[in-house]
């Protein structure tokens, strides 16, 4: 999050359209030297494009747009470990724990605390920009589930898997650009592109998405949703500092309470199991 926040202070790109040349820098430069994966349906690559591209990044990014501080975004976006435990107990039939569940209402107690936290000066937040992250972190769950399903259609390299997926989104996010945004803005935007442009995109897409991403989808491919997602536990507090060093963004004192209570739950929700069975 910090990461695209950095993005936007550099570009004049709209959320939308740097989404579509993200996907499309991810996706079709890459398909003559890449393969589809065998085993995979065609539906579930459509779905999980659309669930990432649309669904989280279009939904972040404008998150970001909308006055979202980037530091603040990285917590919210964590709570993708809870949407995905979720979505796995009523879709998967996975269950959680009673640990699980304690980490979950601590955590949405943070949430509560730092949706009601307007913050000051680089730090300040708007509701609309906390729904937004909130619906893209949401939509991260979405794909997890997905890519556990993938999984068991059959093996499937994780490269090949963001780069066929990578496809689908390209042209709903121009399409919807150019219904925002109007044909000449996004006309005007393409014009001037410049380097800091082209490096923005370069970066998010190589980076952030097939590094980060494939290695992603490479856990998630070999281990249960609900163990996974908690394993990003690291991110906000990379996030909440890079937000610091690089942006200039202040938590206020409630937004760090709100971060802390987040933490926590995850903690609780990563770690409880050891915590059970040394009781034991």
């Amino acid at each position: 999050a910090a990461s695209a926040a950095s993005m936007f202070a550099w570009v004049t790109l709209s959320p939308l359209v740097l989404c579509a040349l993200l996907f499309f820098a991810v996706s079709l430069p890459l398909l003559l030297f890449v393969r589809p994966p065998p085993h995979v349906r065609w539906s579930l690559l459509a779905a999980y494009g659309l669930a990432q591209g649309m669904g989280q990044f279009g939904l972040l990014f404008t998150g970001l747009k909308l006055g979202m501080p980037a530091g603040m975004a990285s917590v919210v976006l964590q709570t993708q470990a809870f949407f995905t435990m979720l979505l796995a107990a009523l879709l998967m039939g996975e269950r959680p724990q009673r640990w699980q569940w304690l980490g979950l209402g601590v955590a949405a107690c943070g949430l509560g605390m730092i949706g009601a936290a307007k913050g000051d000066g680089a730090a300040s937040m708007t509701l609309l920009g906390f729904v937004f992250t909130l619906g893209a972190a949401g939509m991260w769950a979405v794909s997890n589930l997905l890519t556990r399903v993938a999984a068991r259609q059959g093996p499937y390299e994780p490269v090949s898997f963001i780069v066929w997926t990578s496809v689908f989104p390209v042209l709903p996010l121009a399409l919807l650009a150019l219904w925002v945004d109007g044909a000449e803005s996004v006309q005007h935007q393409l014009q001037g592109i410049g380097w800091r442009e082209l490096g923005a995109v370069a970066y998010l897409a190589v980076l952030s998405t097939l590094l980060g991403y494939g290695l992603w989808t490479r856990l998630l491919q070999r281990y249960a949703a609900s163990t996974v997602a908690p394993l990003s536990l690291l991110v906000p507090v990379i996030g909440l500092l890079s937000a610091m060093l690089l942006l200039g963004e202040r938590p206020t004192v409630v937004q760090w309470l709100g971060t802390a209570a987040v933490l926590l739950g995850m903690a609780i929700n990563q770690f409880g199991g050891l915590w059970a069975r040394r009781r034991r």
